[in-house]
């Protein structure tokens, strides 16, 4: 009798292992790093975002960014100084790097789906920065 038991738990609890054991590669949280880390999962940088920085400056920016590879051109419109300027940068991962030219800042961070934040350099200073995409 006790051996019978057993067998008729065994028969409740296989069905529930074997779809465990199915959707397990599909839903972890692993499966989902690697996607991200494939590019299939995060969302491009190009397009356009809008943002706030502080410190030696303050004030909001919208940047519009085109990507070839890792390669990062485009405009940024800041509040203060006041003006558009064409930007380049980099990105490599979650990391990202550019430069304001004619505004003479700096800016590195890091990026992940529709939100960036880091840090920018002037000559006049430094402080942060925070962006979210919006197209």
């Amino acid at each position: 009798m006790h051996i019978r038991s057993l067998q008729n738990r065994i028969a409740r609890v296989i069905p529930v292992l074997s779809l465990a054991l199915l959707l397990a590669p599909c839903c972890s949280s692993t499966s989902i790093a690697a996607k991200s880390q494939r590019g299939t999962v995060r969302p491009s940088l190009a397009g356009t975002w809008s943002g706030k920085y502080s410190g030696a400056f303050s004030g909001t920016f919208k940047l519009h960014w085109k990507k070839t590879g890792s390669t990062l051109s485009g405009l940024i419109t800041l509040s203060n100084p006041s003006g558009t300027y064409s930007i380049k940068g980099s990105v490599h991962g979650g990391k990202i790097a550019f430069g304001a030219v004619g505004a003479g800042a700096t800016y590195t961070g890091s990026w992940l789906g529709k939100f960036m934040s880091g840090h920018y350099k002037t000559p006049k200073g430094g402080g942060s920065w925070n962006a979210h995409k919006t197209s």
